[in-house]
């Protein structure tokens, strides 16, 4: 049985998806090179669905930077001087304000309270997951159903392919949620190792209240748990300043699955600096982290 990684991106166009494929895996051995590690990293397959909703890809090759096709932030190491900073106080505002916004927006079966404000806010900031939210009862849009289908058939067609294999799947950002879908409502005869999510908006009121719909409709009662499929690991990775992952406690909010398997929280600094500009939220940078290579090194030695 061969050991491989499958990863899924997130929001937003991308670079074409041979490059980010190779940045991505350049970004893991990385991570393994600054720890002093050898290991000998598994196959690194790329789940890649930017296609279906951009003209074309971004490239270094479009130097406008006005053009929707320019490409601001690349593959890049490091910096040799991050500084890492504490943030206990960010961190009691944040549970605090997770509290507050539950209590305001959600009720006790999650069922959505002012789902206009949640449809305003996708409209205008995440036009992906409008896209992928179409045809969910309290997500209608103007785009077509069949786009969220084939990013399904796509994740589902590369777990089918390797059936056979122990699967570490690696989903940042959006791709969390697509990947939690089919591995809990979809592909359910699906077997994954060590399920980790990045930077991921699953704790976000509208996506937990549609999970908990989805699992009613599928389950006959709601049950906002680690997926079935999930074998061995559920690891959550959260910078603190990363926006989009503003819940980075997932653990109160999913409970084990039949296995045991409940998410682990690991709270990590990203360090992907551009242009002097720091982005928490790439992917780029938690895929280097010490946290995350340690959790890689322990599913290929396992």
């Amino acid at each position: 049985m061969a050991k491989v990684i499958i990863a899924i991106h997130g929001l937003g166009n991308k670079p074409p998806k041979e490059l980010l494929e190779k940045w991505g895996e350049m970004s893991i051995r990385e991570g393994i090179e600054n720890l002093g590690l050898k290991i000998n990293l598994p196959d690194f397959e790329l789940v890649y669905w930017a296609d279906l909703l951009y003209e074309r890809p971004q490239t270094p090759d479009v130097k406008d930077k006005d053009s929707p096709f320019y490409l601001d932030e690349i593959y890049t190491k490091a910096p040799k001087k991050f500084k890492v900073e504490k943030h206990e106080i960010r961190q009691k505002f944040i549970d605090l304000f997770k509290k507050l916004v539950y209590s305001i927006f959600l009720e006790k079966d999650y069922k959505l309270r002012y789902a206009f404000v949640s449809q305003k806010l996708l409209h205008k900031y995440f036009h992906e997951l409008e896209v992928y939210f179409n045809g969910d009862s309290q997500f209608d849009s103007e785009f077509n159903f069949q786009v969220k289908e084939e990013i399904i058939s796509r994740l589902t067609g590369i777990l089918n392919r390797h059936h056979n294999d122990d699967i570490m799947l690696v989903s940042h950002s959006m791709g969390a949620i697509i990947a939690f879908d089919v591995l809990s409502f979809i592909a359910l005869g699906t077997k994954i190792h060590t399920f980790v999510t990045m930077g991921a908006p699953l704790g976000a009121p509208f996506v937990m209240s549609r999970i908990a719909a989805h699992s009613k409709s599928t389950f006959g009662t709601i049950k906002l748990q680690t997926p079935e499929a999930v074998q061995k690991h559920w690891y959550n990775f959260s910078d603190i300043m990363d926006k989009i992952a503003l819940d980075y406690k997932l653990a109160d909010d999913f409970a084990a699955n039949s296995r045991g398997v409940k998410c682990t929280d690991k709270l990590v600094t990203n360090n992907y600096v551009m242009n002097r500009i720091a982005n928490p939220h790439k992917s780029f940078g938690y895929l280097r982290t010490p946290q995350f290579i340690q959790c890689l090194k322990e599913f290929i030695e396992e």
